[in-house]
């Protein structure tokens, strides 16, 4: 029950993010599961990957909505996603590839660096 609890914070948090920001839950789920549910790094980014297929959908839905100031560009999306889905088949035969501690310190400093971007551009 508490792992349930733990879970439907952390999404909910994930998913407000995301909607918010344009991030992919996983800048928040990942580190969750791992600390707070105590799952290996490997299962955190497979679980969040998971999860993301489904609040991308939510959102997407959401914005597709005539009345909403977000607009999509569908060209852009069917561009980027062709790319994204050859990058991503790749990625995740590359993360099972390497080993955790490697895997951690790649997401760490993906969170630093673009953090840091983030902070110091107009």
């Amino acid at each position: 029950m508490k792992a349930a609890i733990i879970a439907l914070t952390v999404g909910a948090a994930a998913g407000l993010l995301g909607a918010l920001c344009g991030v992919g839950g996983g800048i928040v789920m990942v580190p969750a599961f791992t600390a707070a549910l105590g799952m290996e790094h490997k299962n955190a980014i497979a679980t969040s990957l998971a999860v993301i297929v489904i609040t991308a959908l939510v959102a997407t839905i959401n914005n597709a909505r005539p009345q909403t100031i977000a607009q999509i560009d569908w060209r852009i999306v069917a561009i980027a996603a062709a790319g994204a889905a050859i990058a991503s088949w790749w990625g995740t035969d590359l993360m099972h590839q390497l080993r955790t501690p490697i895997l951690t310190k790649i997401f760490a400093i993906t969170l630093i660096v673009f953090g840091v971007k983030m902070l110091i551009t107009k």
